[in-house]
């Protein structure tokens, strides 16, 4: 059956099982680098109204993957996306609505599709979420919202939101100050990879603050944290190298350019 629009409808093209193998497929293709080939596929299952695979044709022209960066294409098909129910869609749309990429910058309606794509359980839009409202800056503050939808994301792995939570405990925003609760979230986030949760979780090992001290753990996630390009690490450096001796700077350092672990020293 054909649309309005002359497009084809999903029933058009093959069952769900066949349009998630081709999917799959697809997704396989960009795995290698071949954007040409998953956008082959992406395309007429797009055109036939498939939310993801508008979503992924949208991604392609908004980064450029496999065509020209296109940003008004981009925003056309994200939008289609995201009007299908595509959650990923509209988190993506949001980001465009958020940088102003393609069209007019406009926080509010890039708040409003982060939360419609979070309140389908999309952890990155709950965490981009959990950020605005912590931030106060784009749309209204609000830190018991933040804390829920951090927590919703830390639940799905999103380890800036752990280091989010960390903050939210540290700095007493809508809870009780809780240094245990803050290095405990930090401790999640930075095993996880998180720069700035490794920071934060060195500050705490080098202060005893939540977390029993420990200068060379301290350093050793410091040094983790600035080689992730944490810009909170540089002011706790020097003095986590200076209450160290010589043999534990250099075991702190031959420690931090191991693989992380399974769980922090």
């Amino acid at each position: 059956m054909r649309r309005a629009d002359g497009t084809a409808s999903r029933a058009d093209i093959e069952p769900e099982r066949d349009i998630a193998a081709r999917m799959a497929e697809a997704y396989d293709a960009a795995s290698r680098g071949d954007y040409p080939a998953a956008l082959a596929i992406w395309g007429p299952l797009a055109q036939a109204g498939v939310g993801r695979a508008q979503n992924n044709v949208g991604a392609c022209f908004a980064e450029g993957l496999g065509l020209e960066r296109d940003p008004a294409l981009a925003h056309r098909w994200l939008t289609l996306a995201a009007e299908a129910g595509d959650p990923v869609g509209q988190r993506n749309l949001a980001a465009l609505y958020f940088k102003g990429e393609g069209i007019e910058q406009d926080h509010v309606r890039a708040a409003e599709l982060y939360r419609a794509a979070a309140e389908a359980g999309d952890g990155p839009a709950q965490d981009m979420l959990s950020w605005m409202l912590l931030e106060g800056e784009t749309i209204p503050l609000d830190a018991l919202e933040a804390r829920r939808w951090a927590l919703a994301a830390a639940e799905q792995g999103v380890a800036p939101a752990m280091t989010r939570l960390g903050m939210i405990y540290h700095n007493a925003l809508g809870v009780d100050r809780d240094p245990t609760a803050a290095a405990a979230w930090w401790t999640k986030a930075a095993v996880r990879g998180d720069a700035d949760g490794q920071a934060m979780l060195g500050a705490a090992r080098l202060l005893g603050t939540g977390v029993p001290g420990d200068g060379v753990a301290a350093l050793v996630w410091l040094l983790r944290a600035s080689a992730g390009g944490s810009a909170l690490a540089a002011r706790f450096l020097t003095n986590a190298r200076g209450a160290l001796t010589a043999d534990e700077i250099a075991e702190a350092e031959r420690r931090a350019a191991t693989p992380l672990p399974e769980s922090a020293p």
